[in-house]
């Protein structure tokens, strides 16, 4: 004859395993008394909230914005043709300036000067011929600017800022060659050993100068004020936003 059971001899509710079971009323899910209750524990360092899943979708974030911060750090194709186009704008400048360096010389008013075996005198006291040299030069530079501001908006009639910038660029560019291009070709700067070899009393030309230094910016003034306006005046338009159609009267 057995005993009966007593009640310490009964299981518990709470003594079964939790394996596979939902969770009592009286234990919330994430109760560490059923750490594992699909069955299978967790990777081994791995914890709850699947950080795995956000270290991957951290890692596309950086990828994205690297792509992104790449894909606008490098020029597009427009933006390289337009700095080729600029280059190139920029050394035809540069090397027209051999050719405002001739006329220059060739136009620019002469000094005339003399000697009396002790001392260089201007012949023309009240003369304003250094005054001309200054100004004939602006003038050729001018007229330069506004010519090859010509040339380049017929050649690329889309402007573009880089474009004024080359302009701009070969124009002093083309005046220091000039200038310094005049000079070497001119009379020498020696005014003493020239007055000594033309000897007491003879009228010879005095050096070729540049007094006014700003007269170098005349043709990259003149080249991007005539090319912007060019491009104000004649260049393309961009398209204008289509309207909406107007709506129907009665129309709901």
């Amino acid at each position: 004859m057995t005993a009966p059971l007593t009640p310490h001899d009964q299981h518990s509710p709470h003594d079964e395993p939790a394996e596979g079971r939902p969770p009592s009323p009286e234990q919330p899910a994430g109760d560490s008394a059923a750490p594992y209750p699909t069955g299978y524990p967790a990777h081994p360092g791995q914890a709850s909230g699947y950080p795995e899943h956000a270290e991957h979708s951290e890692h596309a974030e950086h990828s994205d914005e690297h792509a992104e911060f790449s894909g606008h750090s490098e020029p597009g194709p427009e933006l390289r043709a337009e700095l080729v186009q600029a280059s190139l704008v920029a050394i035809a400048v540069a090397v027209a300036g051999v050719l405002l360096g001739l006329l220059w010389l060739w136009l620019a008013p002469k000094v005339p000067l003399v000697s009396d075996g002790s001392a260089v005198y201007l012949k023309n006291s009240e003369g304003e011929d250094a005054v001309g040299a200054d100004g004939m030069f602006t003038l050729l530079g001018l007229a330069f600017g506004a010519v090859s501001a010509i040339i380049v908006f017929l050649l690329f009639r889309h402007g573009g800022i880089a474009l004024v910038v080359g302009l701009a660029i070969g124009g002093v560019l083309a005046s220091v060659i000039a200038w310094r291009l005049g000079v070497w070709l001119g009379p020498t700067s020696d005014v003493v050993a020239h007055a000594k070899s033309a000897g007491k009393g003879v009228t010879f030309d005095g050096p070729l100068k540049l007094g006014a230094k700003g007269a170098l910016l005349a043709w990259s003034v003149a080249a991007m004020v005539i090319h912007l306006a060019l491009t104000g005046l004649f260049g393309p338009r961009d398209p204008e936003p289509a309207l909406p159609p107007p709506a129907t009267p009665g129309a709901r």
